[in-house]
Order: structure tokens, then C-alpha cells, then sequence
């Protein structure tokens, strides 16, 4: 009898990395996690900055991987806490050391699944007031603002190298928002309810972390056939909105509006809930090559949590409330608090 295959997955003790720990058996696989926190779906303990620790990984304890899901990196808001050598070390050397003990891995691995962010669009993602939506797709380059992006930004592309040098498939994911947590901007957290304003959310930049593990699975699959064994690709929840000049004006001027022209009855549904609609939009994530190249499809969806929310149900998945709130920083830094666990080098 074959054993399942099994998937590196690192930063295991975050967000998307416990919820693949949670999960990947029921996909068929085997998941091995590490992390530089413990937690109990973790493995191994240690860095992925520390390119021993990584080599022993593939060499000593398991020469039979079969594939690498990547997640582990330093986010947003660990700026306020960490050096920007810190971020170069665990994002971008970390990501390369990864790379290269794949590369060199007995038998090799099949595919690697590298987690990016929508945040690394930086600059590019919005627009003044007065100004139409942006529609980002791949076709739009990033511009990043911070040391997060750039240091995403340049793990993607040493992906890239390394792909063309070596053949290894490699799948870039460039994920929307998926946490639990609150908005870290002041003013969106505080000018609704938290499920209201996640549920808008869903209709242009969120997606529930149970389809970015279907999204990682879907990279694991389909990389090796890629044209060039690569691919990168937005994951979000599939748009309500059509890209169209007067609906992207319409989103600066009247964002509700066109949540209500989108989707029928979402008014009537929000008024009996006592939600409200967000005044302006200035983004919308396209995550349709995802849908064509990967055959990914989302299923917690905007349409989905209006139903969920009229029938008086959860309108996340089952997973979300599985992972919980896992926090940032040990120590109280605005909205990124720990919960059970400090992210260091951990992932999503």
C-alpha cells in the first residue's frame, strides 16, 4: 500500500499553515510542518533563514518529499517589530534556501507552491477619491511601499530564477486578505461591524483561507503542466463586479449602489441585519487565470455569505473558526495581538 505524498509546508504554526496541516491529509497527502514557533501541528522547529536547518529537512529526516508549500514570512505588520534585514533574511533568503534544497532534494520535488500577498501591488492598489476603481489582474505591476512587498516582490522573482535555471515548478499565489483579525486601518475598522465589513470585503479583495488551501493544492496539481512549469496568479473571491468604466466609477462614487446592482436583494438582506454598505471601493482583485489556468474555484463566495447571512448562518468555513486568531506579536501592538502563538518566520 502507498503512503500519501508528502508536502513540506512551512510557517506551519500560522495562519494558512495550520489550516493546511488541518487539511492536506484530506486532500491525499502527507503534510510534514516547520516553523521557528512550535505549536502542535509543527514537526520541526527552526528557520528557514538557517539553510543547515533546511538541508537537514530534505537530507536527514524526509528524503521522500514530494512537494513544498511555502507560507512562512514575516507580514505587515511585523515592520513595526523587525528590521528590514530581518525581512531580507527570512523572505527572501529563506524563500532561496527553500529553493535550492528542492532543487538539490533526492528525486526531487515536483512542485513548489510559493504564498505571496495582494499587498505586494503596493502603490498600484489605490486610487484619491474622485478617481474610478483600479481593476488589478497580473497584467498590473506591483509597486511596493513598504519592506514587506519588496522583500515578497523579490522572493517571487527568485522563484522565477530559479525556475528557469533549474525546471522547478514553481505556482505563485498573490493572496487577498484572509485573517480573522481586524482591519488594521483605524478608520475601516471602526465605521462598521467586523462581519459586515469582511462580508463586503468578500465582493472585491478577501477570500476565505479553506479556498487558499484549495488554491495551494490547485498549484501543487496543476505547476508541472504549466507552460514553463510556472504560473502566478491572484486568489481572491471572485469579483461581483464587471470591469466596466462606469461600474469602476461607480464604486468611487456610490460603492453601495453597485453592491446593489450586482447582487439582487443584497440591500434588503443587509437592512434586516442593520449592516450597512461601504461609501467607496478603490480596488477590485481579479482572480479569474487563477479560475482558467489552475481550475481553482472559491466557494465561500459574496453571494454565498448574503445567502448564509438572510438564512441566519455562519458565512465563513468551517476551517476559519478551526485556525482562529492567531496573532502577530507577543506583545500588544494595535489590532496584531497574539493569541496562542508569535509568527516569527510563520506563515499567512
Amino acid at each position: 500500500m502507498f503512503s500519501n505524498p508528502k508536502v513540506l509546508v512551512t510557517g506551519s504554526s500560522g495562519h494558512l499553515g495550520k489550516a493546511l496541516m488541518l487539511t492536506l491529509s484530506d486532500y491525499g497527502y502527507t503534510p510534514i510542518g516547520i516553523d521557528i514557533k512550535p505549536s502542535p501541528l509543527t514537526t520541526h522547529v527552526g528557520s528557514i533563514a538557517d539553510p543547515a536547518f533546511v538541508s537537514n529537512i530534505f537530507t536527514t529526516h524526509h528524503p521522500d518529499l514530494s512537494y513544498v508549500i511555502h507560507t512562512a514570512t514575516l507580514h505587515k505588520p511585523h515592520i513595526c517589530s523587525h528590521t528590514k534585514s530581518d525581512f531580507v533574511s527570512t523572505n527572501v533568503t529563506g524563500t532561496l534556501n527553500l529553493l535550492e534544497a528542492s532543487v538539490s532534494a533526492h528525486g526531487g520535488v515536483k512542485s513548489f507552491v510559493f504564498v505571496s500577498t495582494t499587498s505586494a501591488f503596493g502603490e498600484s492598489l489605490t486610487t484619491r477619491p474622485g478617481m474610478p476603481a483600479v481593476w488589478i489582474d497580473e497584467s498590473v505591476a506591483p509597486k511596493p511601499k513598504n519592506i514587506y512587498g519588496v522583500t515578497k516582490i523579490a522572493a517571487e522573482e527568485v522563484c522565477e530564477l530559479v525556475n528557469k535555471e533549474h525546471g522547478l515548478p514553481v505556482v505563485v499565489l498573490r493572496t487577498s486578505r484572509f485573517f480573522p483579525e481586524g482591519d488594521d486601518d483605524d478608520q475601516r475598522r471602526n465605521s462598521m461591524g467586523d462581519d459586515n465589513l469582511k462580508v463586503l470585503e468578500l465582493g472585491y479583495r478577501r477570500v476565505d483561507v479553506a479556498d487558499v488551501v484549495g488554491a495551494c493544492v490547485r498549484g501543487l496539481e496543476k505547476g508541472p503542466g504549466l507552460k514553463g512549469k510556472w504560473g502566478k496568479y491572484i486568489i481572491s473571491a471572485p469579483t461581483i463586479f464587471k470591469k466596466e468604466e462606469e461600474v469602476l466609477k461607480g464604486l468611487d462614487k456610490d460603492a453601495g449602489g453597485e453592491y446593489e446592482k450586482a447582487v439582487e436583494g443584497v440591500r434588503e438582506v443587509f437592512e434586516g441585519v442593520g449592516w450597512r454598505f461601504l461609501g467607496r471601493v478603490d480596488r477590485v482583485y481579479d482572480s479569474r487565470l487563477a479560475r482558467r489556468e489552475l481550475g481553482w474555484e472559491a466557494v465561500y463566495t459574496f453571494e454565498r455569505a448574503v445567502r448564509m447571512v438572510e438564512e441566519g448562518k455562519e458565512w465563513r468555513s468551517e476551517l476559519t473558526g478551526r485556525v482562529g486568531k492567531l496573532g502577530y506579536h507577543e506583545i500588544s501592538m494595535g489590532v496584531y495581538t497574539v493569541r496562542e502563538v508569535d509568527s516569527g518566520d510563520s506563515g499567512q
